[in-house]
């Protein structure tokens, strides 16, 4: 597995997995927009040519908020997840990021787990954060 910076030709793959993963999807043309910015930071994880995994943050002075993060299906529980945040929180200490928050669906207690695993701290509740199913967000802070 390679972690790398997202590129324009890896994004129909990406927005393949977020189409699968999520149910109000980001668009290719959202993540070219954003990736092009020039306070962002987008990975992949790449194996023989296919994206397994993909994650983004916006960078505001020393905080970091990271917007996405996915993995194929066929992908999950091989830490393509941990290692891609890994890489990005390498990247955001570059920049002097040293504060990283997200939101993530109280339901999804996978994603809670691992985040508290990379040292994210719950912080809050963001009521009916997320449509589609309507639900709270949990919110987290990595300090």
């Amino acid at each position: 597995m390679v972690i790398r910076n997202m590129q324009e030709s890896d994004l129909t793959q990406v927005e393949a997995i977020e189409k699968a993963n999520f149910s109000i999807p980001w668009s290719l043309e959202s993540f070219r927009e954003s990736m092009e910015l020039e306070h962002t930071i987008y990975l992949v994880a790449e194996e023989d040519g296919n994206i397994m995994g993909y994650c983004g943050m916006y960078r505001v002075f020393n905080e970091g908020e990271i917007v996405n993060v996915a993995v194929a299906e066929a992908y999950r529980r091989k830490q393509v997840a941990s290692k891609l945040l890994e890489q990005l929180f390498i990247h955001g200490n570059e920049l002097q990021v040293d504060n990283f928050f997200l939101e993530v669906r109280e339901s999804n207690e996978a994603a809670i787990q691992l985040y508290k695993k990379l040292g994210f701290i719950e912080a809050g509740i963001r009521k009916n954060f997320y449509e589609k199913p309507r639900e709270n967000a949990i919110f987290m802070w990595k300090r």
